[in-house]
């Protein structure tokens, strides 16, 4: 077995989704590893990572749509405000979605559907820079 680590940095210019798939894809060929499993695990307490389509960007836009109602910004029931009326409101979104993901390896490329493409989806308004950890375990 062998393992390979990096680490992705990634600038936002504020809320939405960012597809990672390229960058991940690109530093997964040069690990020679053909076979196992990829870990991903975003750093941060205000942003997630996630599996959507990569087709049609309506549905990011429908993703976004469906969390501002079910999680608005500036609720007055929220008791932590520190950076913002969006603070709060990014540590919501972050329990509701996922913060690690994993993906099988096969034959050098992760196995992922047709339609699918990775994601940090970034739940603050303002301008931020993430980390996305990579790991992966195979032959």
């Amino acid at each position: 077995m062998n393992m390979a680590r990096h680490e992705l940095r990634i600038s936002c210019r504020g809320r939405g989704c960012y597809d990672i798939t390229r960058d991940v894809s690109a530093w997964l060929a040069g690990t020679g590893i053909r076979d196992g499993l990829l870990n991903l695990f975003v750093r941060h307490t205000s942003c997630s990572l996630m599996i959507q389509e990569n087709a049609d960007p309506d549905v990011l836009a429908d993703m976004e749509g469906f969390l501002s109602r079910l999680v608005p910004d500036g609720d007055p029931a929220y008791l932590h405000r520190a950076e913002g009326p969006d603070d709060m409101p990014a540590h919501i979104r972050m329990a509701l979605t996922q913060v690690s993901l994993s993906i099988p390896v096969a034959d050098g490329r992760m196995a992922l559907g047709t339609w699918q493409g990775l994601y940090l989806y970034e739940h603050r308004r303002e301008p931020m820079r993430r980390r996305v950890r990579l790991q992966l375990i195979g032959q």
